[in-house]
């Protein structure tokens, strides 16, 4: 699960960013609290090593000047938090008017994200109800779940827990969510020629 790192003040981003360690750990900012990550598993590597490439493919038939990065954080504009995806697909010819990317490599406008994947693990909330929350406030289009070991509330994936891709896309300001199980085919505003089950992607292409 995920560790807050013991911290005598709150700090800001520009704090977080400048005391970021090269060490390969993953750190994200929760509310000006530095989150030290889980390091993932081999079936959460292999979903995302399975999607990265399909996704890849997708923008590269359709020529969209698309890309993913290695690491990169997500922070709205006035937001004391700041969020490093499982995957987070940027569209390139926005990255002009991201004022923190060449620098810190973190983006804050809607316009520059189609889609942002987690990948759940044991902090499910966080991908459920915070980042959901800042995802959709910040205008993030599409933004995926992909709970592969049913880890989340019953509120979210029903009962009893199975699992589930919740796929929510931005419609009048606020995310409308679909879901998919099993040999459900896949529905991507972004892609919709994304021809994937949910058990595929579970089962990392397999």
């Amino acid at each position: 699960m995920v560790q807050a790192l013991p911290q005598i003040k709150l700090v800001t981003f520009e704090e977080f960013i400048e005391w970021y360690p090269n060490t390969g750990i993953r750190y994200e900012l929760h509310d000006g609290v530095i989150i030290e990550m889980t390091p993932p598993v081999g079936d959460h590597e292999e979903i995302v090593g399975f999607l990265v490439g399909e996704i890849v493919t997708q923008y590269k038939q359709l020529k969209f000047p698309y890309f993913i990065p290695k690491t990169a954080f997500i922070k709205s504009a006035n937001s004391k938090s700041a969020y490093s995806p499982d995957i987070l697909l940027l569209n390139r010819s926005n990255l002009v008017n991201e004022p923190l990317w060449k620098k810190q490599s973190t983006i804050s406008e809607s316009a520059s994200v189609p889609i942002v994947v987690e990948i759940v693990s044991t902090n499910w909330r966080d991908d459920y109800y915070k980042k959901l929350a800042d995802y959709e406030q910040m205008g993030i289009v599409e933004y995926w779940i992909v709970d592969y070991a049913a880890l989340g509330g019953r509120t979210f994936i029903g009962n009893p827990k199975q699992p589930t891709i919740s796929i929510y896309h931005l419609i009048d300001e606020e995310y409308q969510v679909s879901q998919f199980r099993d040999d459900d085919l896949i529905i991507s505003p972004t892609f919709p020629d994304l021809h994937l089950t949910a058990n595929q992607i579970f089962k990392g292409g397999v």
